[in-house]
């Protein structure tokens, strides 16, 4: 019975271990980042910048520092901006270059 016991609680032993060390010994399927580090944080930035810039506009729009018509001369573009920034950091999506549009 003594035996018994001790076989069934060696194989729970190995099985949790098997079951936890899974994940870690597997090979996976998952495919490596397509990006290097560099151009992520340059995506970032950009997403940063256009991010900021968009609301720095709608400050000194509401400030009044800006009139309406200039802020709908500039908000468009500078939307743009931040949705392609966005979007380029989407995993899955392919890699446009944000870097040079203004």
């Amino acid at each position: 019975m003594l035996v018994a016991a001790l076989v069934l609680g060696a194989l729970l032993a190995v099985a949790a271990v098997w079951f936890v060390a899974r994940p870690f010994l597997s090979r996976g399927n998952e495919p490596a980042p397509v990006e290097p580090p560099a151009e992520r944080l340059a995506l970032e930035e950009e997403r940063d910048r256009a991010l900021a810039a968009l609301k720095e506009l709608e400050f000194d729009h509401r400030t009044g520092k800006i009139s309406d018509e200039d802020y709908r001369d500039l908000v468009g573009e500078m939307r743009r901006r931040a949705a392609d920034a966005l979007k380029a950091l989407e995993p899955g999506t392919p890699r446009a270059d944000v870097r040079n549009r203004g």
